[in-house]
């Protein structure tokens, strides 16, 4: 319920964002601003906690109630060990609710009420840490703490929280990819790049389709530094990413198999699909497949030639939606010949995967109205030599 109510109240959240680590009492209306930086009358820094009465109407707060604050340390002094008046109530030992003990009452009373508990507790903790800062300037109550979600929050699929968003006030751009479930077919170079873009948003399941073995040479042209041992493991890419991600979410779910005809179903129910595959036999089967389901996808490729000792190319980014599938075909070669396929070669490097990657997931972003996209292509592509990005096949 802590997390719910911060993220809920604007004034809160605010807080949080900022840096200062938040905490409501469980079980009581109490607002704890933790890590406060203080100075005590041995002229020592030190951190304490402000509390104050919560004023809630349901799940959001409502405008203070009262100005007063209390305190949970000794009282905060100035430099030279004086208690600060400007903020001196009453000192005694106050129980507010089961297990939270403070110390001082505080009484910063402003001209006019107090707005809201940003303003409250942003000038409490200014007032206190500004003489702290006088010992230790580089000392704040803005701490940055990590913020694990709360345990009855069902909807989330973070292990902590994701403050880039709502710092960036995109919470509900971001939410567009919510609950989504994305299949990744193929972690080579640049399918493993695009699940460590797509694990940073809030899709619910991301299914990784590779049978093949996490070997040297692919940790040259993956995420992350894998060590000695880790190779020498030789575990699957599904399994060797899977375990890499899943330290900062749920929901990554491992197929250690190619796609085929006996298990292509699996991809219905998805909301996106990334095709990062070579065989194009098997990709030939796969859009068939998820033409008839109706679901959206991107194809990568890339195409890296040697000439005077340096190397060009190009990358490709190809999208099939519901709305139009007619140019695929003519852009995508579903036959393992290399003849007339100007983007088939096997030259891998980690620059380039990285940017078809990003590409690719761009483009998955704007097929959900998260990225403003006004020409609707369907099919872009990047030449290394002049560094130029082209837009095609856009959507009439």
């Amino acid at each position: 319920m802590s997390h719910i109510l911060i993220s809920h109240s604007l004034d809160l959240k605010k807080l949080r964002d900022e840096g200062y680590d938040l905490e409501v009492w469980p079980g009581s209306g109490y607002l704890l601003v933790k890590e406060v930086p203080y100075v005590n009358n041995r002229r020592e820094v030190r951190r304490g906690i402000l509390v104050s009465p919560l004023t809630l109407a349901g799940d959001i707060t409502t405008k203070p109630d009262t100005h007063v604050a209390y305190f949970i340390g000794d009282h905060p002094c100035r430099p030279n060990g004086d208690e600060i008046e400007q903020i001196k109530n009453n000192s005694s030992e106050r129980q507010l609710a089961e297990g939270l003990v403070v110390n001082h009452m505080f009484s910063a009373k402003p001209p006019d009420p107090y707005p809201d508990y940003y303003a409250k507790m942003k000038t409490y903790a200014s007032i206190i840490e500004s003489q702290a800062q006088l010992i230790e300037p580089a000392t704040s109550a803005k701490t940055f703490p990590i913020i694990e979600p709360d345990k009855e929050d069902k909807d989330a699929v973070f292990n902590y929280i994701d403050t880039a968003s709502s710092r960036a006030e995109i919470d509900l751009i971001s939410n567009k990819l919510a609950n989504h479930k994305i299949a990744i077919i193929g972690l080579g170079g640049t399918g493993a790049y695009v699940l460590d873009l797509v694990a940073k948003t809030r899709v619910k399941e991301i299914h990784l389709f590779d049978k093949d073995a996490f070997l040297q040479h692919n940790a040259f042209r993956s995420p992350g530094a894998p060590s000695v041992e880790e190779l020498r493991v030789k575990t699957t890419k599904a399994a060797y990413l899977q375990n890499i991600y899943s330290k900062m979410r749920i929901g990554i779910i491992v197929h250690e198999e190619y796609v085929g005809p006996e298990n292509v179903d699996q991809l219905q129910g998805m909301q996106f699909v990334f095709l990062c595959i070579d065989r194009s036999t098997e990709k030939k089967l796969i859009v068939e497949r998820l033409e008839e389901f109706g679901i959206p996808l991107v194809d990568v490729g890339m195409g890296i030639y040697e000439t005077d000792n340096m190397l060009g190319g190009i990358l490709r980014v190809t999208t099939s939606t519901p709305e139009q599938r007619d140019h695929f075909r003519s852009r995508v070669a579903f036959s393992d010949s290399h003849e007339h396929n100007e983007y088939k070669q096997n030259i891998q490097i980690a620059d380039l995967n990285a940017l078809n990657a990003a590409l690719a997931v761009i483009k998955w972003k704007k097929c959900f109205g998260f990225y403003l996209d006004l020409d609707h292509e369907h099919h872009c592509t990047y030449t290394i030599d002049g560094n130029t990005l082209t837009n095609e096949d856009r959507r009439s």
